[in-house]
């Protein structure tokens, strides 16, 4: 039996999305920077479920895209980047793996981040398709 290896699904977006043109001046990652209050231009990538289909030998993750800026107009608009930018990811390879497929689950919704609560933070949710190594 073969040994299945995932590919990482926040590295591949964070990896997608961090050189992008549109997203120039925001820090993309899947952790936020040191010392962030929710006021920096960032877009955080989280796996947040999703799971492994064994007959279509396909993974299906959901991921996060929690969106900073410095106001909300400014975190808005660059959710709205970001938010295209990713479904540009469908007939990408990262590595070994293809992605299939990208389907929005949720767009970008506003959502204060009461941890931080100087924050402006938009929260959307992306589901990939992706055919492992």
């Amino acid at each position: 039996m073969a040994v299945l290896t995932f590919p990482d699904a926040e590295r591949l977006v964070v990896d997608f999305l961090k050189n992008r043109p549109e997203l120039t001046g925001a820090v993309v990652d899947n952790r936020p920077p040191a010392v962030f209050d929710g006021t920096q231009k960032a877009v955080l990538v989280s796996r947040v479920g999703g799971a492994w289909v064994d007959d279509l030998n396909l993974d299906r993750p959901l991921l996060d895209l929690e969106v900073y800026g410095p106001d909300k107009t400014a975190a808005h608009t660059l959710a709205l980047a970001a938010r295209a930018c990713v479904l540009e990811l469908t007939g990408t390879s990262y590595g070994t793996a293809f992605v299939s497929d990208v389907a929005e689950e949720d767009g970008p919704r506003w959502l204060p981040d009461y941890n931080r609560p100087a924050g402006n933070r938009y929260l959307s949710t992306v589901r990939l398709s992706v055919r492992p190594a």
